[in-house]
């Protein structure tokens, strides 16, 4: 998310997007069932179903990677497949019939990909799968994105505020009318908590779990005509499946 957000603000400044990002969309993929896998022969392996029938097994690396993708670059396989617990991409609308662009930084695809490549080699919605994998999108128009997205990178730390992983060199980055310095000493869960309390006057210092958490219930099952209205309006953007993901971007102006 920190670098498609990063990607977004590149494309803008280099011009390759609108200066503003008005052509840029951030897409989550995530899944309503985070906590549990369908687990098959062993802890260690799950199951995708083809369309024949036949059960191919893969080994589960982890017990929290319910989003499967194809062509990926952290993938060990041929076919380039692994799973996430959840991903980031940005989609740029190109109007006047131009062909739609998928910046996926993981991807081993041709970066940008166009749209359709993207979906039919990335995210195969013609491969049957388990409902536990079940992928959804949440589109939120980028202008919005930029404006609203914060991170203080708790997701990174323990339970005792140690990282667990090495953070990017950079400031975290903050929501419009916060400022950095609320931030100073945010390794620690009493400073999560006194974060928190800031956020509700100034802004917001961590609102990743509002993009990346989809319910079921969200997910839209079509796409009525004031959808449009909602991507550009919606802090949190729309969440759809798979199945409209070519759909909607067809029908943004």
């Amino acid at each position: 998310e920190e670098n498609v957000y990063f990607l977004c603000k590149k494309l803008c400044s280099s011009e390759i997007a609108d200066a503003q990002g008005s052509d840029l969309f951030v897409v989550f993929i995530s899944n309503a069932n985070k906590q549990a896998l369908l687990q098959v022969k062993s802890s260690k392996s799950f199951a995708f179903l083809k369309n024949d029938g036949e059960s191919v097994f893969y080994t589960l690396v982890t017990s929290e990677l319910p989003i499967p993708l194809w062509h990926q670059k952290a993938s060990h396989r041929a076919d380039g497949v692994i799973l996430w617990d959840y991903h980031v991409i940005c989609v740029q609308r190109k109007k006047d019939g131009g062909t739609h662009l998928v910046w996926d930084l993981d991807s081993s695809l041709p970066f940008p990909c166009p749209l359709a490549t993207y979906v039919s080699e990335t995210i195969r919605p013609s491969f049957q799968l388990f409902s536990e994998f079940q992928r959804f999108f949440r589109v939120v128009h980028a202008p919005l994105f930029l404006r609203h997205f914060a991170s203080d990178r708790r997701h990174m730390k323990d339970s005792e505020g140690n990282c667990t992983a090495q953070p990017p060199p950079y400031e975290p980055i903050v929501a419009e009318g916060l400022k950095t310095s609320d931030l100073e000493s945010s390794v620690s869960t009493k400073c999560i908590e006194s974060c928190k309390t800031s956020a509700r006057q100034d802004g917001s210092v961590h609102n990743l779990n509002e993009y990346m958490e989809i319910r079921a219930a969200d997910v839209l099952t079509d796409l009525p005509p004031e959808l449009t209205s909602a991507v550009f309006g919606q802090k949190h953007g729309v969440v759809i499946g798979e199945a409209h993901l070519e759909e909607l971007f067809s029908q943004i102006p």
